[in-house]
């Protein structure tokens, strides 16, 4: 079974224009063992980052804590914060988001993008007419899925696959794609 992450505003922490000041990374399950650890499934493509001594910050009022230790576990990784040495303790913190500050994430290289920077992009053509706004990003397991959402509240579902989207400015905030036959059809206008 492929488990379905969705991206968009509310998850990434993102506004719906403009860079976020933190993106999230984890989502803490439950506490883990009699040592005040907990299951975190991960959400970030780089797991590496979340070592002893880093910040995070935790739930909706992103309070701050600081990893003691980090071992993977199945599908996830089992965490560790200074400071929380009970299962009662972490557990206070089960069923929030984690968060890393966006300001120390690390540099893609170039062609590539964070998921929270697309979103809000308008979608157009290869031809220039325009399709909708890029309103949230499925990650399938197979490739991505953009939802845009059309004027008239219609959302559209695009693969991620580069026969479709042909080309994303950021200096203008767009997604240029070729659509596969059909798939505009039944919009209606």
């Amino acid at each position: 079974m492929v488990r379905k992450k969705i991206i968009s505003a509310e998850v990434s922490g993102s506004p719906i224009f403009g860079e976020p000041e933190y993106l999230v990374v984890g989502y803490l399950r439950r506490s883990h063992g009699l040592r005040g650890e907990m299951i975190m499934e991960i959400y970030t493509d780089f797991p590496e980052r979340l070592k002893p001594s880093t910040e995070v910050y935790i739930g909706d009022s992103r309070q701050k804590l600081v990893i003691s230790g980090t071992r993977y576990h199945q599908e996830g990784i089992i965490i560790k914060f200074q400071g929380l040495e009970t299962p009662e303790r972490a557990a206070a913190y089960r069923n929030q988001h984690v968060y890393v500050k966006s300001a120390d994430r690390p540099v893609l290289p170039k062609g590539q993008f964070y998921h929270h920077e697309l979103i809000g992009f308008d979608v157009v053509t290869e031809s220039g007419e325009p399709i909708g706004r890029l309103s949230e990003i499925v990650q399938t397991g197979a490739n991505d899925v953009y939802v845009v959402r059309r004027a008239d509240g219609k959302e559209i579902l695009l693969p991620v696959i580069a026969s479709v989207i042909i080309a994303i400015d950021v200096e203008i905030r767009k997604i240029n794609i070729r659509p596969i036959p059909g798939l505009l059809d039944d919009l209606g206008d």
